[in-house]
């Protein structure tokens, strides 16, 4: 009785049984096994009534009270996605009854002859099948290692998504988890067909003889049916020994299952039909661990999923021939293959020139310093140490007194995907210490241009390496040449020891520009019980304000104009649902430096906006507006601002730092107040040849620079996931003596949810 009740948790009542399944009405049976017959119905559940399967005990099927608990015990202490969860159990009388989740589209081996079921699907069902088992072969903390015994593909249950799902754990043995094996002397059970022949013939069990079991499932998933006939009733053939003989003859087209061949990548067949084969050898040393199965099924289905991902939308004889210029030469027998040499990327041009593509099938292009710098005060890597941390660890690398010396990039469009938008940048690295988004400052142009631009807000990537937007352009089927020069800057203090990796060419993926229209596209349910998660907004939609609605529509377009509270807190909701608040900067400015201004409603959330008094730098003090936020939800803060007229045809960025009081070390970020800082866009070939002039673009979505609302004020993230503390703004004299803050106007900062 005391071991029954560490699972009272998790009984039912058989009355609430019998209602789900209508009193065990025949039609409701989805199943009959050793353990007696399933029933499909439904219980009531904190998310509403969902639907789950009933296994009744039928003690004339050969299971009983040992398999019962064993299901009970099992699958309350082992839970991993690829394993049935156990919902309820009952013990009432003479009934016996577990109640697990309902794995709707049932067990694999209805499947296994479904033309439908693609090759793709059927290897991510074997993956998750095989995380199921390692689980159990290798489990977590104090929990023993367990050996099912009855692997076969009646017991992998798949769900409406195909997750594959191990279930009927009544045969399972439990043995030590600390020892590198696990040896059981027991009567054998299990399966014709699927049972380890050794442990059939000897009673000797570990849990290389699941492997075995495993093993002949991925063969029925190979082969499309199961791995025994039977003729009148009785076991006709087993089919693992003819299936075996195949594959040691490379004779596998004869068994495969008609249609999946011609949707195979050759590189994810050979993975899949290689492991499947060690998982059946007679021998249980030669076997595989389910570890290095994981594995192998993970590769087999990378293969798979990239060609079809890419297959369609890449040349694959110019694939094939970028990939033989590697050197060393590299080695491939698939198209998958070739598709992730390239995803990887490698070095070609006797280690000059870094080639790989993006997961839409576009080169991108890496070209070493040593290849493309020329300048007379550049230093050859022979002569200075080589830079730990390069992603192309075969560059050599330059350094220069850039901001003393110019220098000169020469770079060609060789390899490039034709009609790709690409942006051009200069890799490197500075002996500053920098956070992202940082701010060097490079003068560049075309050899064609008159006037040099200037670099925008860079990025440091997890190398350490600093990433800055030199150019825009789209590339054409010919070849194009860049000629870049970099013009000294005597006037800037910088400290000057720069190391190029080179110049990279990466696709324009991420930095798409979404067009406003005058109705905006509503992509919720407007239909559904939404409103419920806004009660508290609601509440203050009515006390705080005049607006009417008469329909769930009406109210979401409020929501998304959004509203003033008290004064001080604008509320409104983003495109998602998200909720967001904005405060004024009346709230978080020193008075002494600012000045408020009234302002006409129509022009800002708040009656008065903050005018700036100062030069070169400002304060924001920000405390915790917990009674605003929600629970568990980071956020980041965007402020909200106005350039004074003086900034309105400034060229080059108006770059800040931003430092806070949070981390141990104060970390200074570079953000651009300008709209106008972004990179050039490079023209097409004129007549003679030549590139075209630059022309300019509009504005520069990426981090660290400013953004253009529809209500005319600009904003920019400056801060994520702290909502308080004390944050400085400032604009080094030395560096930007003609940049200061005085006129910026200063609506408030919001907060959006993570």
């Amino acid at each position: 009785m005391a071991f029954m009740k560490d699972y009272d948790h998790l009984k039912i009542d058989i009355k609430d049984i019998a209602l789900a399944t209508n009193n065990f009405d025949p039609t409701n049976v989805i199943g009959v096994g050793g353990f007696g017959k399933v029933y499909k119905g439904e219980l009531s559940h904190s998310d509403g009534r969902i639907a789950v399967a009933f296994k009744k005990l039928d003690r004339r099927m050969g299971q009983g009270n040992i398999e019962f608990w064993k299901e009970i015990m099992m699958l309350s202490n082992y839970k991993h996605e690829n394993l049935i969860s156990l919902m309820h159990f009952c013990i009432e009388g003479h009934e016996m009854i577990l109640v697990y989740e309902y794995a709707t589209r049932g067990s694999l081996d209805h499947h296994l002859s479904n033309a439908s079921l693609t090759w793709a699907q059927r290897l991510k069902i074997c993956v998750g099948a095989a995380r199921g088992l390692q689980y159990l072969h290798n489990p977590t903390k104090t929990h023993q290692r367990v050996i099912h015994r009855d692997i076969k593909s009646a017991n992998i249950l798949l769900d409406e998504k195909w997750t594959a799902k191990i279930a009927d754990f009544g045969l399972s043995k439990a043995g030590p988890a600390n020892q590198p094996q696990t040896y059981l002397i027991t009567n054998a059970v299990g399966t014709p067909g699927y049972c380890d022949p050794l442990y059939w013939e000897l009673g000797f069990l570990s849990k290389e003889s699941d492997v075995y079991s495993f093993g002949v499932v991925l063969f029925e998933v190979l082969c499309g049916r199961l791995c025994f006939e039977y003729s009148n009733g009785a076991l006709k053939e087993i089919l693992v020994h003819k299936w075996r003989s195949r594959y040691v003859e490379n004779c596998l087209d004869e068994i495969i299952f008609l249609g999946l061949k011609e949707q195979m990548d050759p590189g994810s067949l050979n993975s899949f039909s290689a492991i499947a084969y060690r998982c059946v050898k007679k021998s249980r040393e030669e076997r595989p661990m389910m570890t290095e199965i994981v594995k192998e099924l993970e590769f087999a289905l990378e293969q798979q999923e990239i060609l079809e991902i890419l297959g369609e939308k890449v040349d694959f004889t110019e694939l094939r021939r970028v990939v033989n210029l590697a050197l060393p030469l590299l080695s491939y027998v698939s198209q998958s293959q070739i598709l992730k040499l390239l995803l990887e990327g490698f070095l070609i041009d006797d280690g000059n020139t870094w080639i790989s593509i993006n997961m839409n099938g576009q080169f991108i292009k890496v070209v070493a310093a040593q290849k493309c710098f020329f300048g007379d005060k550049l230093v050859s890597s022979k002569d200075i140490k080589k830079i730990a941390g390069s992603r192309r660890c075969g560059f050599s690398y330059y350094l220069s007194n850039v901001y003393s010396n110019p220098f000169r990039v020469e770079v060609d469009t060789q390899f490039l995907s034709p009609n790709v938008t690409y942006i051009i940048y200069i890799v490197f690295e500075h002996n500053g210490d920098y956070a992202s988004p940082c701010y060097v400052p490079f003068e560049y142009k075309l050899d064609v241009d008159t006037n040099y631009s200037t670099s925008c807000i860079a990025l440091v990537t997890g190398h350490r390496w600093v990433m800055t937007k030199l150019y825009q352009f789209t590339s054409y089927v010919g070849q194009q040449n860049f000629s870049i020069e970099f013009s000294p800057r005597d006037h800037i203090t910088f400290s000057d020891e720069f190391v190029f990796e080179g110049i990279e060419f990466r696709p324009l993926e991420y930095e798409t520009y979404q067009k406003h229209t005058d109705k905006e596209k509503v992509d919720i349910d407007l239909e559904s019980n939404w409103e419920t998660d806004f009660t508290d907004l609601i509440k203050l939609l009515k006390d705080n304000n005049e607006a009417q609605w008469t329909t769930k529509e009406e109210l979401y377009f409020l929501f998304r104009k959004g509203f003033l509270v008290d004064d001080e807190k604008w509320f409104s909701i983003s495109k998602n649902m998200k909720q967001r608040f904005m405060i004024p900067a009346s709230s978080f400015l020193d008075r002494e430096e600012w000045t408020c201004n009234s302002i006409p409603e129509s022009e800002s959330r708040f009656k008065v906006v903050t005018k700036s008094l100062i030069s070169y730098s400002f304060s924001i003090h920000l405390k915790s507006p917990a009674q605003m936020s929600l629970p568990q939800t980071a956020y980041s803060c965007h402020l909200i601002y106005k350039l004074s007229d003086s900034y309105s045809t400034l060229e080059g960025p108006m770059v800040i730092g931003i430092t806070d009081d949070f981390r141990t070390h104060v970390v200074p970020w570079s953000l651009c107040l300008n709209t106008r800082c972004h990179p050039p866009i490079i023209g097409g070939t004129m007549d003679d040849g030549k590139i075209e002039p630059c022309k300019t673009l509009d504005a520069c979505k990426s981090k660290g620079h400013s953004k253009q609302r529809k209500d005319g004020w600009m904003e920019i993230q400056f801060n994520e996931a702290l909502m308080y503390g004390n944050f400085r703004f400032s604009v080094e004299e030395e560096k930007y003596k003609s940049m200061n803050f005085f006129g910026i106007v200063i609506q408030g900062i919001e907060f959006r949810p993570l």
